[in-house]
């Protein structure tokens, strides 16, 4: 069957939502993951997960995951660019989340 443009472009509109769900629920299991592997790591006195690595991985979308894991696991706690930047982060993405919500645009 034929779909008009406007049919499929609301389509993906329902679909696309449902993929951010499914990749901040990843992003941020797998935050928390690196997280804890980088303070098994420091108990351990082993290589590290880079620092960057970890800003990364909490600025792209795991912010929730990060912010978990510096709380479970006491790990990044004292250093001030974590302790700012991830909850910075997370304001950014509830942000983010609330607008996807609402369906509000920056255009």
């Amino acid at each position: 069957m034929l779909q008009t443009a406007s049919e499929f472009i609301s389509r993906c509109f329902l679909v696309i939502p449902v993929l951010l769900i499914i990749y901040f629920i990843i992003i941020n299991i797998i935050s928390l993951i690196i997280f804890y592997i980088d303070k098994q790591r420091a108990i351990k006195h082993q290589w590290r997960i880079p620092e960057a690595t970890l800003l990364t991985v909490a600025f792209i979308g795991g912010s929730f995951g990060a912010y978990a894991g510096m709380k479970l696991f006491r790990h990044k706690t004292k250093h001030a660019k974590f302790y700012i930047s991830v909850p910075l982060f997370m304001l950014l993405h509830i942000i983010i989340i609330v607008m996807g919500i609402y369906g509000i645009t920056l255009i």
